[in-house]
């Protein structure tokens, strides 16, 4: 994609990858518009980076995309860019019996959450000369991290949307990239500085060097091993990559 002259509206853009992926297209002159439900966090966000600007949402909320579609194009009628960041990652059991209330919460927020974000810019995105759908799913897509189950297996669903939707937007000004990260040390879970995870601003280095280019998939190089999982020996592999987790497991709480 081309990193400049770009109206970019981030969801989660209050913390995390989405903030720093925020900050980072802001530096570079960029409009960026950043999403969220915690008002406080928004204002923090803008006050920390004057130019930015912010609109209520939540992404578990129909109505509430659905607003933010109409004030985001009434706005900022430039808007090119949709980056599909936010998202939940609790913890579960898929050996026994998994809360009701947090099953549906991951899958609503992480699976539904972009689909239906897109579908409500979709037509406006059409209409520009270029634009960009970016989806920040995760290598969990490719090798589930077992103990979340659930969000694994949203991220491997978006995947598989990513990859129907760019084939049947292929006619048209809109490009579809996809961004996998590796595990990341962000709040995500928990900020914790495990030595594992990848810095984040070395991730968002790499990130954004590879978004410049026209890759459809956007991997940093520790993503590459874990993406290149899927084949016949798959099921050892996942089995190996479980057992190394087990066997150091991630801090929570």
């Amino acid at each position: 994609m081309q990193l400049t002259d770009n109206t970019i509206f981030i969801t989660g853009g209050t913390s995390g990858i989405g903030r720093a992926l925020a900050e980072a297209f802001h530096k570079l002159g960029n409009q960026v518009i950043v999403g969220g439900r915690r008002k406080h966090l928004l204002d923090e966000v803008t006050k920390a980076n004057p130019g930015m600007d912010a609109v209520e949402l939540d992404i578990a909320d129909p109505a509430s995309i659905a607003r933010a579609a109409s004030e985001l194009t009434a706005r900022h009628p430039g808007l090119n860019v949709l980056i599909n960041n936010a998202g939940i990652m609790p913890f579960d059991q898929a050996d026994a019996a998994i809360d009701e209330a947090t099953m549906q919460a991951t899958v609503t927020t992480n699976l539904l959450g972009p689909i239906r974000m897109t579908s409500a810019l979709i037509e406006h995105l059409k209409r520009q000369p270029r634009s960009v759908v970016i989806h920040n799913t995760s290598v969990l897509a490719y090798v589930p991290l077992a103990n979340t189950a659930v969000y694994s297996a949203t991220k491997a669903a978006l995947h598989s949307y990513a990859l129907s939707q760019r084939f049947m937007l292929r006619h048209t000004s809109v490009r579809v990239q996809e961004i996998a990260p590796p595990w990341v040390n962000t709040d995500l879970i928990q900020k914790s500085d495990d030595p594992r995870a990848m810095p984040l601003d070395a991730f968002i280095e790499q990130t954004m060097a590879a978004l410049a280019t026209d890759a459809e998939e956007v991997l940093v190089e520790a993503a590459r091993p874990l993406r290149d999982n899927p084949g016949a020996a798959e099921h050892a592999f996942v089995n190996g990559f479980n057992e190394s987790i087990a066997a150091t497991p991630i801090p929570v709480g």
